[in-house]
């Protein structure tokens, strides 16, 4: 790849599964990894269910792409998506891709693609199976960028986590690095929950950034050594 200060990514959304809603949160999320330089939606626009992301692919700057369904209520876009991913695999124009669905149809793709030793970002619903979750470098559920995009209602559920779920990730994280003291760097101990959990999000757990999480957990305690932060185990 060329030496770029942001990596290039060809970002492929099955239309069929996504709601059309969530396309500009999701654009904006992937912004936050790199540059979302190809755009492609997949779906068959000439049944009338996709007229809601018609209007998001124009004003968003995203490509269209027709997938005629043969068959009654069987996903058009799977297959078209999944060819135009293998042509532009072997372009070598892009650092990654980044698959937008919660089919877990995709997971022979993201491996496919991590063989290649290219990144693969999932972006989903919660219905995603952990076997699409999981194959990828990183899998981001749509429902906390939603809610990061969106104002939430005071007094309203979210369904997050109990921030205490989290203990073990980080607890499991820790045991992974080697340490010359007890004290372990944030950024590479949210490296390590990544690599062993694709869909940890800080967010899943009502916060907003990992070093938020650790420090309102009273099994750890945090410490500023120059601009890294710096935690422990207390136990």
């Amino acid at each position: 790849m060329a030496d770029r200060d942001r990596p290039l990514y060809a970002v492929l959304i099955d239309a069929d599964n996504i709601p059309a809603k969530f396309a500009g949160a999701i654009l904006k999320e992937i912004t936050t990894f790199g540059e979302p330089a190809l755009r492609r939606v997949y779906g068959d626009w000439s049944s009338g269910r996709l007229n809601a992301w018609t209007k998001a692919v124009r004003d968003l700057g995203m490509v269209a792409h027709q997938e005629t369904a043969n068959t009654v209520n069987k996903n058009a876009s799977d297959i078209g998506l999944v060819i135009d991913a293998m042509d532009i695999l072997h372009t070598g124009r892009f650092d990654g891709f980044v698959l937008v669905s919660s089919d877990s149809d995709f997971t022979a793709l993201a491996n496919r693609v991590r063989e290649q030793g290219m990144d693969v970002i999932g972006v989903g619903e919660s219905k995603a199976p952990e076997s699409l979750r999981n194959v990828c470098n990183r899998f981001i559920l749509i429902e906390n960028i939603v809610e990061e995009s969106t104002p939430a209602t005071k007094g309203t559920s979210t369904g997050k986590k109990n921030p205490t779920e989290a203990v073990p990730l980080i607890i499991r994280a820790m045991d992974k690095i080697n340490s010359d003291d007890e004290w372990y760097t944030l950024g590479q101990l949210g490296q390590y929950i990544t690599r062993d959990n694709p869909d940890f999000d800080p967010r899943t757990y009502g916060k907003k950034k990992l070093s938020d999480l650790v420090s309102d957990l009273k099994r750890f305690e945090t410490k500023r050594a120059g601009t890294h932060l710096q935690i422990r185990r207390v136990d």
